[in-house]
């Protein structure tokens, strides 16, 4: 048995008052003594008992586990999840909250990041404060939307697939994904044995009937024979050069937004909730309502689906350039263009590629980095091209907070910011902001 080193504090308990919600899916507590705990299963105002599952005596915070709830909120229930709760999958932090408890402490959290990383309040900001769920997801109590078009699941020693622990390589083994849409759940991914497979990833499109799953096996396993429960293409990854391989069936699945099929390749990105991809479309055009004739650009752009709707309204007089690392999405994103041929796709990383292309001015701007944001380098370039609107569409709040900072540094405010909950039972929402130069006012 391996030895505890004697300044750990894991596994003890201490009975605290809840504060309130932080960024990451836990809320706030504190020990008599003052320490700081990051607590998850607890709600804000409860009185628990936590036993910490991180930290040493030197630790500037513990993480801990709400194991004993002493005096429940009124937004708690029962988890309807059996695999959710201390010690168990790590996917879901709100399975104990009610749907519009979670909402809130969603935007408890986006509210608390735009004050802190922006110094904005959501008047400034121009949100009214709210988190909409997504069409169809408001469902009686007890109930859980499926919404998890894509899922990775981990596989075990013994071939087993589960879900990793929170903040652990361990898998937890579950039979079914409560949060995993239909069209993943009837695959059978979870009764199947996986020897020498390190992951299976199970991909079911909701533009179509395309099933895939995308297999890692471990260094040097092979392949099993895939026999799932419904038709499936079937991927796997090289374990030299990490690539997407075609192994059956279809190298992509397609996908469906403003009346377009998306044809997306080898497990690249696309939005997860089988809504959220027309939800962020409809969001960022009604706030950049491009004009015929406008120039546009689409940053970490993907399969092309902001670039394929500017490029739709501003017309043939109109021109869009997108920009995006991932070599396959660039393919994926031409051919999905290509009806539109004043639109350029360039393959590349967006600082390095932007500063090439030569632009000094543009009418309208979208971008949609990943979770760590833009960063002040790219944000203080999209600011001097004088675009009268642009739209950032954020799955993090702090990233999207310390963005904003440095476009008003820059001289560009948010004119109106909107919040999804496209990721229910997780702590992960996402916002779309609409900034404009501040000289125009309000």
């Amino acid at each position: 048995m391996q030895n505890t080193p004697v300044s750990s504090l894991v596994g003890e308990e201490y009975e605290v008052e809840v504060g309130p919600v932080a960024h990451g899916g836990h809320c706030i507590a504190r020990t008599e003594a003052g320490r700081v705990l990051f607590v998850r299963h607890a709600l804000p105002g409860e009185r628990i008992v936590a036993r910490v599952t991180e930290g040493e005596e030197t630790s500037r915070f513990l993480r801990a586990d709400a194991v004993t709830i002493l005096d429940p909120s009124k937004d708690r229930v029962e988890a309807p999840c059996p695999f959710a709760g201390p010690g168990k999958c790590g996917g879901c932090d709100w399975q104990h909250a009610k749907p519009g408890a979670q909402r809130r402490l969603k935007g408890e959290v986006i509210a608390e990041q735009l004050l802190r990383l922006a110094g904005l309040t959501p008047e400034e900001a121009g949100w009214d404060g709210t988190v909409m769920p997504a069409e169809g997801d408001k469902l009686p109590q007890g109930e859980v939307p499926q919404w998890r078009t894509r899922v990775q699941y981990a596989i075990d020693a013994d071939g087993n697939a589960g879900l990793r622990k929170h903040r652990s390589h361990e898998v937890e083994v579950i039979d079914h994904c409560m949060i995993a849409a239909p069209g993943v759940s009837e695959l059978g991914v979870e009764k199947q044995d996986w020897p020498n497979m390190a992951s299976v990833e199970a991909i079911a499109a909701s533009g179509s009937g395309d099933r895939q799953v995308i297999l890692t096996p471990k260094p040097g396993g092979r392949l099993p024979l895939v026999e799932l429960d419904k038709p499936v293409s079937v991927l796997r990854v090289d374990e030299k050069d990490g690539g997407v391989h075609r192994v059956h069936g279809r190298a992509f699945v397609r996908e469906r937004a403003d009346d377009r099929t998306y044809r997306v390749g080898n497990g690249g990105f696309w939005q997860v909730h089988p809504k959220a991809a027309q939800t962020l479309m409809l969001a960022v055009m009604q706030g950049l309502t491009p004009r015929k004739g406008e120039t546009a650009l689409d940053l970490y752009c993907g399969v092309g689906l902001f670039a394929g709707a500017i490029a739709d309204r501003v017309g043939d007089q109109g021109a869009v350039l997108g920009i995006e690392s991932g070599k396959r999405a660039v393919e994926d994103a031409r051919h999905n263009l290509a009806a539109f041929p004043r639109v350029r796709i360039e393959q590349g990383k967006v600082e390095s590629v932007l500063p090439r292309t030569g632009i000094t001015e543009v009418d309208l701007i979208v971008l949609d980095p990943p979770r760590a944001g833009a960063g002040k380098q790219t944000v203080h370039h999209l600011a001097g091209l004088g675009a009268r609107r642009i739209a950032y569409v954020a799955c993090d709040p702090a990233a999207l907070a310390r963005d904003l900072a440095y476009f008003a540094d820059r001289g560009y405010k948010v004119r109106t910011l909107r919040a999804f909950d496209l990721f229910p039972m997780t702590h992960h929402v996402e916002c779309v902001a609409i900034l404009e130069p501040a000289e125009k006012g309000r």
